[in-house]
């Protein structure tokens, strides 16, 4: 047999290729090919199982989510005012202080020292303020007789006011050196807790140290700043102008105890432009201390009660455009829709634009929607809302058979 080209061979073998292609994708295509013309033999996809809630208009407690930090009202880290040795440490770690409570005390031998000097200064200087005053009054009744010249008496007055200034000055170095043996007493500034000590009794310290000796964090009363975005600001800020006392309550980390319940005290200045939100203050009694220093607190601030379009919270859905819902229409189909929101409460959330009153917004399957998707809408169990009515239907026909029959 005569062996065929090289190239023919190839042309051979890409044409067989071609065929068997060809074969496998038309029967491929009988397969999916339905009674419709469409796959799966629908003409469609099939409609997405969801759950769906209705958006209702009425009375809605309005609260406000927000993150928190606890922020304490005065912060003072306590430093000594003058140098020497740490004699004593007057405090424990972490309990509670007074104001002009003693915290630690500074050796105080050298300031003592000093006060002496300077008030032995003063008695020297007093007592040659007196002896001019008695040579001035002898001259002035010596100067009348004119056993004296006037400009004697002139000279004695000078130096009469010249003592009197060193008097005021060494008043002063008294008060400065008494000043500064007192602060060898370190006493705290302010309520609060003090906390763990930077320094240990012996070591050298100075007023430019700028750990000093403790820091004392005001926690009663106590505040929490939170953020609040600027969309919400016109019902925060109506609430206020009628006097209301808004109250607000922190929930742990994980939303799932309450620790306190203050009030809101006061509004920032300005909106941060580049987070557009608005710092707010609400201030906290804290007598049980369950609000502590820097820690993270989820916020919520309540408006009270008003007449609102709301639905649950696990409808609203967040992209690029926004908040948004997706709405099943009369045609069980489903279509998006961007909404504004307002305040939330208890998992039910206000709707301030693009929902009416009895529309139906999705809950449960929205992963697998699109917009313009037919949808099935099912029950708590997945079963098909048509199918229970159907279902319900024919029990209450076969009900009422059964009593037609037993008449």
């Amino acid at each position: 047999m005569k062996k065929l080209p090289r190239p023919v061979k190839a042309l051979l073998a890409i044409g067989l290729v071609l065929a068997l292609v060809l074969l496998w994708r038309g029967c491929a295509g009988k397969e999916e090919q339905g009674p419709q013309g469409g796959r799966g033999g629908w003409g469609q996809w099939p409609p997405t199982p969801v759950r769906v809630a209705t958006a209702t208009r009425g009375p809605l407690d309005l609260e406000i989510k927000a993150l928190g930090t606890v922020t304490p009202l005065r912060t003072v880290t306590v430093r000594p005012r003058v140098e020497g040795e740490l004699l004593r440490i007057a405090f424990e770690e972490g309990q509670q202080v007074r104001a002009g409570q003693l915290l630690a005390e500074i050796d105080p031998a050298e300031f003592r020292v000093r006060l002496a000097q300077a008030e032995g200064s003063q008695k020297q200087n007093l007592a040659e303020l007196e002896n001019t005053r008695i040579q001035l009054k002898r001259f002035r009744d010596l100067a009348g007789a004119n056993y004296v010249s006037a400009q004697e008496v002139s000279d004695l007055q000078a130096r009469v006011r010249q003592f009197e200034g060193r008097r005021d000055s060494d008043q002063a170095a008294v008060d400065e050196a008494r000043l500064q043996l007192e602060y060898t007493r370190i006493v705290a500034p302010i309520d609060g807790r003090i906390g763990l000590r930077t320094v240990d009794v012996g070591n050298l310290v100075r007023t430019g140290d700028s750990d000093g000796i403790a820091t004392i964090t005001q926690t009663r009363p106590i505040s929490v700043v939170f953020a609040l975005p600027e969309g919400v600001l016109p019902s925060v800020q109506a609430a206020v102008r009628e006097g209301q006392a808004l109250s607000v309550q922190a929930w742990d980390r994980d939303e799932r105890q309450p620790l306190a319940t203050g009030s809101l005290s006061s509004l920032d200045n300005r909106i941060d432009v580049q987070t557009g939100t608005l710092r707010l203050r609400a201030l906290f009694q804290n007598q049980d201390e369950s609000l502590f220093p820097n820690q993270s607190v989820n916020v919520r601030l309540r408006l009270g009660s008003a007449d609102v379009v709301s639905i649950p919270d696990a409808a609203v859905q967040f992209g690029n455009r926004g908040t948004y819902v997706y709405v099943v229409g009369e045609e069980d189909t489903a279509s998006v829709r961007d909404v504004k929101l307002g305040a939330s409460h208890q998992g039910r959330v206000a709707v301030l634009e693009g929902l009416e009153d009895g529309e139906r917004v999705v809950l449960e399957g929205l992963d697998r929607l699109r917009e313009g998707g037919k949808v099935q809408v099912v029950d708590a169990d997945g079963v098909p809302t048509d199918a229970v009515d159907a279902d319900a239907g024919d029990k209450a026909a076969a009900g009422e058979h059964k009593a037609a029959a037993a008449r």
